[in-house]
């Protein structure tokens, strides 16, 4: 169904003109829908623009697995292999953590480390550690180190 789906709205943006302009220095970025009228289709292309797709595929014993945003606690890079730990259990994922870093939401996943993306929506509570560091403790009691480059971002992420 979500191959059907996909392919009928690759004909609607075939059919489509698509503009991208840059914006002044002081304006943001902003998509701008020209229709004349908003169908179902156009809805979903525009839900799907907004939102992303809220699940990934993984690996766990020869088998795909699809796993909710949502639900990953933290992926962590070990010996050139990527894992996405969850309540539920630990799944292999393709993509190395850069690319984990352009495809996730920024608002929700945060570089901890060279080795760790963690879920900000999982973090259970944040201390100060040893050398500049933060220690982070996850919801299931999983302690995740933030290397000190990594601290500004994270103090912009909280507000502090």
């Amino acid at each position: 169904m979500l191959l059907l789906e996909n392919k009928r709205l690759c004909a609607i943006i075939i059919l489509m003109k698509i503009t991208i302009v840059e914006p002044l220095p002081d304006e943001d970025d902003e998509i701008i829908v020209k229709c004349h009228f908003l169908d179902e289709d156009i809805t979903l292309l525009l839900n799907q623009l907004k939102n992303g797709s809220s699940k990934m595929n993984f690996i766990k014993d020869n088998k795909i697995v699809i796993v909710e945003k949502k639900d990953i606690l933290y992926f962590e890079s070990v010996d050139d292999k990527v894992f996405a730990y969850t309540a539920e259990g630990v799944f292999e994922t393709k993509f190395k953590l850069y690319e984990l870093e352009q495809i996730l939401p920024a608002k929700n996943f945060f570089r901890a480390n060279k080795a760790v993306i963690v879920n900000l929506n999982k973090i259970k509570s944040i201390s100060p550690a040893f050398n500049g560091r933060f220690e982070a403790v996850l919801k299931n009691e999983y302690k995740v180190i933030i290397s000190r480059s990594y601290v500004p971002k994270l103090k912009e992420h909280l507000g502090l």
